[in-house]
């Protein structure tokens, strides 16, 4: 599942005095506008005059501001006016994507400056800890085109987070302290509102939800003709409950993502786990963590911004120096696993667990989010799923490792350093090779990258 594309606002500066070659200026603003066109890019400002002083940029702003636009893409493709890059630090809170286009080639002389000129723009936002991407190349390239797609994605995932109102339903599970949510940390570094419900308020919310509702949702899930084991048809009116109050509450929240504290209390109080809810609601792209685990939560945020969907959240279970089995309680998106069934907890026997391993050979990238020491780190690896000859209840995957952040080292010496970084026993799971976006993303949101040795 990715996000619909929000409106990116198109920036070209201009000059006012005569200078370099305008002619290949307008060829290349032209085949830049072809490019947005055909990745379909909604571009408010695309076709207006180019800004040359300090009112005309200072308006632009403003009416790409009023358009809704998250996103401001600089087209330069004549050296125009550094000072207007101050400007846009003062007046734009958003992502800014400078794109600088190549000189005539044929031309005896510089034609345009255009990467001279981002470059001149990336140092000054740099220095004001403005974020930025930049991309360079020809607008008709497929290559560009592709980098085009791909930083709009960083900008848009840093947008999602900035903006982003996260929900937790009681707190972290009992002992699971490394996961427990600082407020003031998560708005500060990465914009993220963190709001907090009562878990007694929502225990009484499940038991409320009406008997119609109910039944009519029993008979949705009746229809996806998932086998039993150890339950029956009797227990799928709680976890309808859940699904209906959860969908509910993140509704009524107005919530981008929640984390819940469901293990004692739900199935020691209500009687059942939620997880079967939980596994439905991925499914339907929303973002719901378990054991109380914000941080896992706005990880899996990202994603979708990325094009990589719903994160699903789980034990690092064990390794060797090439693979990783990954295990959790059955929550995982229905979509990805090799023939669900329905079944009981291993720890605390109640309903409803979704036993299946994912299915394999997928491509899938390991990332997370987590904070220690007072900041943000990020990580991320990517891999496959192989065949797994150990079989589990819940939702299992052996991924073998094909790329790492951290260069040179096996599983085993990228375990020990993320785990010196105070990385949590939870990572996401994304479908498809990711790593460089989520690099990009945690570059712009200002969280360090674990990529070299921090001892």
């Amino acid at each position: 599942m990715s996000l619909p594309a929000p409106p990116v606002g198109v920036l070209t500066i201009g000059r006012k005095r005569p200078g370099f070659d305008q002619q290949w200026n307008e060829i290349m603003r032209r085949r830049a506008g072809d490019a947005l066109r055909a990745i379909e890019a909604p571009t408010p400002g695309l076709d207006d005059p180019a800004v040359v002083d300090e009112q005309t940029t200072q308006d632009a702003l403003g009416r790409l501001r009023g358009a809704g636009c998250t996103t401001l893409l600089v087209l330069q493709p004549s050296m125009g006016n550094g000072q207007f890059a101050l400007t846009v630090a003062q007046r734009w809170e958003g992502p800014v994507l400078l794109w600088a286009t190549p000189e005539r080639p044929e031309a005896a002389k510089v034609s345009s400056c255009s990467l001279v000129a981002q470059h001149l723009w990336g140092s000054l936002l740099r220095q004001l800890r403005r974020p930025f991407e930049l991309i360079y190349g020809e607008p008709s390239d497929d290559a560009t085109r592709t980098r085009l797609r791909s930083a709009l994605a960083v900008c848009r995932a840093y947008s999602k987070v900035r903006g982003a109102r996260v929900g937790i339903v009681g707190s972290h599970a009992p002992g699971f302290i490394s996961m427990e949510a600082d407020p003031f940390t998560m708005q500060q570094q990465l914009g993220v509102h963190l709001q907090r419900l009562s878990l007694p308020q929502f225990i009484e919310r499940v038991q409320a939800v009406a008997e119609p509702s109910v039944r009519e949702d029993v008979d949705r899930v009746r229809a996806l003709e998932l086998p039993m084991n150890g339950v029956t048809d009797a227990d799928l009116a709680t976890n309808s409950r859940y699904y209906l109050a959860l969908r509910e509450l993140i509704a009524e929240e107005q919530l981008d993502a929640l984390a819940i504290q469901e293990w004692p209390e739900m199935p020691n109080v209500l009687g059942q786990w939620p997880y079967l809810a939980m596994a439905r609601l991925s499914d339907e792209g929303h973002i719901v963590a378990l054991e109380g685990d914000v941080d896992g939560a706005v990880t899996s945020l990202v994603g979708p911004a990325l094009g990589a969907g719903i994160g699903y959240l789980t034990d690092w279970l064990e390794h060797d120096d090439r693979t990783i089995h990954f295990w959790h309680p059955g929550m995982a998106p229905l979509s990805w696993m090799e023939g669900p069934s329905l079944g009981r907890h291993f720890n605390i026997d109640k309903p409803l667990v979704v036993d299946a391993p994912l299915r394999v050979n997928e491509p899938v990238t390991v990332a997370r989010l987590w904070r220690c020491d007072g900041r943000y780190f990020a990580m991320a690896c990517e891999g496959r799923t192989v065949a797994n000859a150990r079989r589990l209840t819940g939702n299992t995957a052996l991924v073998e490792i094909t790329h790492s952040t951290i260069p040179g080292r096996d599983v085993h010496e990228t375990f020990d350093m993320l785990l010196h970084a105070g990385m949590p026993h939870h990572v996401a799971l994304f479908q498809g090779h990711h790593c460089e976006a989520f690099r990009r993303s945690a570059r712009m949101l200002g969280v360090e990258w674990i990529g070299r040795d921090l001892a």
